[in-house]
């Protein structure tokens, strides 16, 4: 049976360098790996802790902690704005705060340029404290300096897809080990 990956794309934009990071990752998976992508962040309501109930969760929290239930790991792929993580995205790690199953899940962390110094460490704080289990050897830079990439651009590029192909099979292994 495949390893289940949920990749999530903490970019709002339609030509997302995050989101054509994560279209690339789920092209060039190896076998034994099946991606899906979690493309809902702008739907999802924002987080209220009155909502956080069985009886009155919003069914796209509903769907979000189904995907994250499901998966065997995730993936997230988030850009910085003004130094910090983008709201929607802080909205969507809120509402993973009750998933029953978030809690030890296996997370990698990609990112698609270095020119971002702060938001990284904030999410690994957050994910931390949301006691996610960061496969740092999974994590990976391609270490671009601009966001006007695209898939094809990633695809094509020897060194990004032997970066990406060997964070995937670090991060398959890694969570068939735990399995």
């Amino acid at each position: 049976m495949p390893v289940q990956i949920l990749t999530i794309c903490g970019s709002l934009r339609t030509r997302s360098s995050n989101l054509a990071l994560l279209e690339a990752v789920e092209q060039l998976a190896p076998v034994g790996i099946k991606i899906s992508n979690y493309r809902d962040i702008a739907e999802l309501p924002h987080f209220n802790p009155d909502l956080d109930l069985k009886d009155e969760l919003p069914i796209q929290a509903r769907n979000l902690r189904n995907q994250v239930a499901e998966a065997d790991g995730l993936l997230f792929a988030v850009p910085e704005y003004m130094h910090a993580l983008p709201g929607s995205f802080k909205n969507a790690l809120d509402w993973m705060v009750g998933c029953q199953k978030f809690p030890g899940k296996p997370v990698a962390l990609a990112h698609v340029n270095t020119r971002h110094s702060f938001a990284p460490a904030q999410l690994e704080e957050v994910l931390k404290t949301m006691a996610a289990e960061i496969i740092q050897e999974a994590g990976f830079n391609l270490g671009y300096t601009t966001n006007q990439i695209d898939k094809e651009m990633i695809c094509c590029n020897d060194e990004h897809v032997a970066t990406i192909k060997r964070a995937l099979r670090v991060f398959q292994d890694e969570i068939l080990h735990r399995g």
